[in-house]
């Protein structure tokens, strides 16, 4: 075996470590996302609106989106390995103040304490794949600590939302608290000890903000979730009011959902293989159809399902694409700014859910669950046409992007 193919290999010790922080996002994942399938519980025992009940699903998607670039653009200066053990500890502080909550308002100060903590986490993991990882091997673990959050739709939020309602909702958060305590046991043990940190003030690092390329590729993400959480918000009430599907088969067909979006990361790893961005243009037009075919399937419980679980096919489609370009534009402007382009994505994802959490709220508040499709399909509309306008600019070489364009092989 040659040596180039060696340096390609992962050793053990990196593949121990791809796990631990691939479970580490399908925690957090599983601690944000479960709330979805809980929110009729919520509403009933907060004796709140199931819009107000939504806003737990939109505040922590806004805390993430502006907590997460702040915070890590201040705590990247710190070394990682005690950085990351206290995260982690705060992230379990959070879900014990969420599982001990009797009201609205101290159940929402829980879920922006944990958001935070959760998106700075993201981006920490994501910049120590980079740095520890065989050049090769980058891209399919990202997409591999991304696919946690697959899986915790797949496993968690099922698991979670069944906990829910055979116990109670605040038992739920007590699993997800059990579960970041099995996190921080591993991390102490895998973790790295001595990690390279990059001097750069907190300034100069949101500054890349400033490129108007950056800013173009972090909506194409934020509109394209937008789509699907316009939907997805409100998908316990439209499985029992609008398909007319018991109360007792939500948790299997959330499971049936989550399992669905695993083929989603699969279509991610063909997307970004090359030309991903170019790809993307089109992915989007397919997702809009998607999003917009529940407005006629939904007056049959069949078709419904049909489109819902096609839903989930589309719904990390761009991931992996979205993560190396918005990291390989840093590297070309700033590249003592990685950690901060590290969590980008995570945070256009949550601006994404916040926004369509709002719009579906606005919906539900004003019109009819069936409406929701209606305007997702929109969303999506507008990341193709951000993808589009993207690409072009990387075919002309503007904003220096193309060097970041044909660097990261998208």
């Amino acid at each position: 075996m040659t040596k180039d193919v060696k340096k390609d290999l992962m050793n053990t010790k990196q593949k121990v470590l791809a796990f631990t922080l691939t479970l580490l996002t399908f925690v957090m994942g599983t601690s944000e996302f479960v709330i979805v399938g809980l929110l009729t519980e919520v509403s009933s025992d907060l004796n709140i609106s199931l819009a107000v009940a939504g806003t737990l699903v939109s505040g922590f998607a806004i805390a993430y989106a502006i907590g997460t670039p702040v915070m890590t653009a201040y705590v990247s200066r710190f070394p990682k390995y005690p950085l990351m053990l206290i995260l982690i500890s705060l992230f379990i502080v959070g879900n014990v103040i969420s599982a001990l909550s009797e009201t609205y308002e101290l159940l929402i100060v829980s879920r922006i304490l944990t958001a935070v903590v959760s998106g700075v986490l993201v981006a920490l993991s994501m910049s120590i794949a980079s740095d520890i990882m065989p050049d090769s091997k980058k891209g399919p673990v990202i997409a591999l600590i991304f696919a946690g959050f697959t899986i915790s739709n797949v496993i968690g939020v099922p698991l979670g939302t069944l906990i829910g309602q055979l116990g109670n909702w605040q038992l739920t958060f007590w699993f997800t608290t059990l579960l970041g305590v099995t996190s921080l046991i591993m991390s102490i043990f895998i973790l790295p000890r001595e990690l390279k940190v990059e001097k750069a003030s907190a300034k100069e690092q949101l500054g890349l903000l400033t490129n108007p390329r950056m800013i173009l590729a972090f909506f194409i993400p934020t509109f394209s979730i937008a789509g699907t959480y316009t939907i997805y918000t409100y998908i316990t009430p439209i499985l029992e009011e609008g398909l007319a599907i018991p109360t007792g088969y939500v948790s299997a067909i959330l499971l049936a959902y989550g399992a669905f979006s695993i083929f989603s990361n699969v279509l991610a790893g063909k997307i970004a293989s090359r030309n991903g961005v170019s790809k993307l243009r089109y992915v989007f037009i397919v997702q809009a159809a998607i999003l917009g075919s529940l407005y006629f399937t939904m007056e049959s419980t069949y078709a419904g399902l049909v489109s819902l679980m096609l839903m989930a096919v589309m719904i990390y489609a761009m991931n992996a694409t979205i993560q190396l370009y918005l990291m390989n534009l840093a590297t070309v402007h700033f590249p003592a700014a990685k950690d901060f382009a590290s969590s980008l994505t995570p945070v256009a994802v949550n601006v994404g859910i916040a926004l369509g959490a709002t719009l579906g709220g606005y919906v539900v508040a004003n019109g009819s669950l069936v409406q929701l499709s209606l305007v997702g399909a929109f969303c999506a509309l507008i990341a193709s046409t951000l993808a589009f306008a993207s690409y072009r600019l990387d075919r002309k070489g503007s904003f220096s992007g193309s060097e970041a364009y044909e660097g990261s092989n998208l």
